[in-house]
């Protein structure tokens, strides 16, 4: 039997958690309203820099796990995970999913403690934007070695956040092996096309390399073993923001039909909307338990990552798919335009379906993991 372990302190929400999203959520709900998402989406950096800056200096979301010797706070990623939660609920279009969890994981990873020293402090000062190429998708990038170091050619596509970060963390061939590259982008050797893509709160671009300098990540074949890391995290820190977007969905159902009145009566009265709001919520507390679940898997650091992660990515993008549809479904006509903030919702969570490989790809992978696959599967 294949049994799931983790300690069952780090499954329970602390007090400290509490107040860290009692205080978030405040500063969100100011600061990440719909029309404001909209916004942020829209100008040059696609988020709000005044508020970036206030989640690193004021609230310290970006150290949150990074240890105290590289300017975090020496937390855990539960403590991130209430973070993205969070933010996720209100579809905050700050680069943290790229910057904290994808690159900073590729750092540490790595175990390189010269590229961590040089890297991570910034990171956590919010001083520094990042994001990973070559892991979500095969990357056509070489790396060579010239007279003045390592020298990146190629390109990455769909690069999440690529079109604005101050870092890249990229995959390359070198002569001895994949490894992993630190690269500083400079127009003079760096063309970033930014891409029509379906969410326009999670940017992606095109990013083309022409003897771009870079310095390397770790040692010669690791890369295999922190594309794994980095994406495990992706898929955990993935669940938690599914979880916060489809709450947000509920909660807005809730108030919706509360308020809608037909034949005299408020429609959440009517059985069938009873059932359809039950129902959905037991799919939310469902993800809820998976997405906590394996973030104390990745707090933790237990073999039990994997399934975990993937039965999450299951789990909250299910649940989030229901949730979406559903908030269009129940608004009636007006769920169905532009000007209600449903969509926005609705194309985040059928976006990021495919972000870290879709529910299909996941159950492949947890049947593998969990020994349930046939001689011919």
């Amino acid at each position: 039997m294949h049994r799931l372990v983790a300690d069952p302190a780090l499954l329970a929400e602390t007090e400290e958690q509490r107040q860290l999203r009692t205080v978030l959520r405040d500063l969100l709900t100011e600061s990440c309203g719909s029309e404001e998402v909209r916004r942020q989406a829209g100008s040059p950096r696609g988020y709000d820099p005044v508020l970036w800056d206030r989640l690193a200096r004021e609230i310290g979301v970006h150290g949150l796990a990074l240890p105290e010797e590289y300017g975090g706070a020496g937390y855990t990623f539960a403590e991130l995970a209430v973070a993205l939660e969070e933010t996720g609920r209100v579809l905050c279009p700050a680069p943290l999913l790229t910057t904290v969890v994808l690159a900073g994981h590729a750092l540490l990873s790595s175990d390189d403690q010269e590229a961590c020293a040089r890297r991570l402090p910034d990171i956590a000062a919010g001083a520094r934007t990042a994001t990973v190429a070559g892991f979500l998708h095969p990357a056509d990038m070489t790396a060579e070695h010239g007279p003045d170091g390592w020298v990146l050619r190629g390109e990455a596509d769909f690069v999440p956040d690529g079109e604005a970060s101050d870092l890249l963390l990229l995959v390359a061939r070198a002569p001895d092996g994949e490894r992993v590259f630190a690269c500083e982008p400079d127009p003079a050797t760096c063309d970033r096309t930014a891409r029509r893509v379906l969410d326009p709160t999670r940017r992606q671009a095109l990013v083309r390399l022409r003897g771009a300098p870079a310095e390397p990540v770790g040692e010669a074949g690791q890369a295999p073993e922190i594309v794994d890391a980095v994406l495990d995290a992706g898929r955990v820190a993935l669940a938690a923001e599914h979880v916060g977007g489809s709450a947000h969905a509920l909660d807005a159902l809730l108030a919706h039909v509360s308020g809608r009145t037909q034949f005299g009566r408020a429609i959440g009265s009517f059985q069938a909307v009873k059932h359809r709001l039950a129902d959905l919520l037991v799919e939310i507390e469902g993800a809820r338990s998976a997405s906590v679940y394996a973030s104390a898997c990745l707090a933790d650091g237990g073999p039990e990552l994997p399934v975990a992660a993937s039965a999450a990515a299951v789990a909250c993008t299910g649940a989030y798919r229901l949730a979406t549809t559903e908030y269009v479904q129940l608004h009636g006509g007006i769920g169905f335009t532009w000007e209600h903030p449903a969509h926005l919702w609705l194309r985040r969570a059928r976006a990021d379906e495919a972000l870290f490989g879709t529910g299909d790809d996941h159950r492949l992978r947890l049947a593998g993991l969990l020994g349930l696959t046939g001689r011919d599967g």
